[in-house]
């Protein structure tokens, strides 16, 4: 008889865990799609944009700084704006506030505009990547988180192989259309894409289970009943919200790790474009496609990594693995001679992709509810130094050395930094998910 009871559980979780993943893993995935792509497209608008408007190295790297002062004011507000107010309102908000802010970034006129567009970009954006990760933590078990965080958050590594390719052939295709430079275009067309599916998130998105029509009455009642079990053992822990969140060494450790690791992940992202422009006397659409192939590598070793993980339930050894080859594949790059070699390195760099799921997976299994929310939101808000250090610095190395070796050297450092904390954090292993350990069984 415990046999059969144990495989009514397993198949019960298989089929309710795959219909969420169908129901609301894609529509999530679009969502960061978008996210990373109208927040990075700057990149390639540089490519024309900088030389029309006589933007420098350091005005540029500043301006992609800048984004992270009005992403990190919001944060904690903005995340727990979910928890208060429901997933399905806040962040259908959010898509249709930024999706505006996006396409406004076609009226840069100078040094000025930019750096208050980035801004008002960044408020915009606030709180909506750690929004969607404490969202799943009402739907997804933790043993199922890397393969939920993966499915959605693979989306900013796919944005990186579609954007590039996408946003160069509407700057090559659409130039001097209407009487808008193609770099207009790009930005007009990205931020409505953002606008629009925040209509349709309205719709389609469910706050909880527990008013999931799309699930079976048997499904809603076991998936209310693990999370709530879950959420009862996590409460037993000591707590008082962001009072204890802001006092918690390993919240402190996590912000540290993440922005070490946003540094290089930041800085490198938006870079990429130029520094694949220096390889060669390419034109914009070669740079976007070009730029294309590392993220791609990114795609493919966020399934691998994340599955694996899944598998042995270890994500902080996998995390730290991440980063570590990523630190050296940057830092090679900046000086090995040959063109064809140093962008092969990048193309390994793109692993980097794979630690975005997996740290998020790692961080969300230590608190539940409103507590749960501004841990999140802290770590995310803390590791935005990242992001100021990242792009701002590149810029101001570049400008003064007119070369991007040191720069990827300093971005690589600050992954080493991550690695060393992704491998000391005192974590045991998840429970491997019921399918994984059935699998073993047979």
């Amino acid at each position: 008889m415990t046999n059969i009871r144990t495989s009514a559980s397993v198949g019960i979780e298989e089929t309710t865990m795959r219909k969420v993943f169908w129901r609301l893993v894609p529509l999530l995935f679009l969502m960061v799609f978008i996210n990373y792509l109208d927040r990075q497209n700057i990149g390639y608008a540089q490519l024309d944009m900088g030389k029309q408007l006589h933007i420098s190295d350091a005005a540029f790297g500043f301006a992609g700084s800048i984004f992270y002062i009005g992403y990190m004011t919001l944060q904690i507000p903005s995340n727990l704006g979910v928890h208060r107010f429901g997933a399905r309102r806040w962040i259908a908000g959010l898509l249709v506030a930024w999706g505006i802010v996006a396409a406004a970034n076609a009226l840069i006129r100078d040094d000025a505009t930019l750096y208050a567009l980035r801004i008002l970009l960044g408020v915009m954006e606030a709180g909506f990547l750690p929004g969607v990760a404490v969202y799943l933590t009402r739907w997804v078990p933790a043993n199922r988180r890397g393969w939920a965080f993966g499915g959605y958050i693979i989306g900013g590594t796919v944005s990186g192989v579609v954007g590039g390719p996408l946003s160069t052939a509407i700057m090559t295709y659409a130039n001097h259309l209407a009487g808008l430079d193609g770099w207009q275009w790009m930005f007009l067309i990205e931020g409505a894409l953002g606008l629009l599916l925040g209509l349709v998130s309205l719709r389609w998105l469910t706050d909880r289970p527990a008013e999931a029509k799309w699930l079976a009455p048997e499904q809603r009642d076991w998936l209310e009943s693990r999370l709530e079990a879950e959420r009862a053992e996590l409460a037993g822990q000591p707590h008082g919200r962001i009072r204890s969140v802001i006092g918690n060494g390993r919240a402190w450790c996590l912000a540290i790790l993440f922005g070490c690791a946003l540094v290089g992940i930041y800085g490198w992202t938006l870079w990429l474009p130029q520094i694949v422009k220096t390889m060669g006397n390419l034109s914009d659409l070669q740079v976007g496609l070009l730029s294309a192939v590392p993220p791609l590598i990114g795609v493919i070793a966020t399934l691998l990594v994340g599955r694996s993980s899944d598998r042995t339930g270890d994500r902080k050894k996998h995390l730290g693995a991440v980063y570590l080859v990523s630190a050296i594949a940057i830092a090679a790059s900046a000086y090995v001679g040959n063109h064809v070699v140093a962008y092969i390195l990048l193309c390994v760099a793109g692993i980097i992709y794979a630690g975005n799921p997996l740290f998020w997976s790692l961080a969300s299994s230590f608190r539940a509810g409103a507590t749960g929310a501004a841990l999140i939101a802290f770590v995310n808000m803390i590791a935005q130094f990242g992001g100021l250090v990242g792009p701002w610095s590149i810029g101001l190395i570049k400008g003064q050395t007119h070369s991007f070796a040191l720069a990827l050297v300093t971005i690589a450092a600050f992954l080493v930094v991550a690695t060393v904390l992704s491998f000391a954090l005192r974590v045991p292993p998840e429970t491997p998910a019921a399918g994984e350990q059935a699998a073993r069984a047979g």
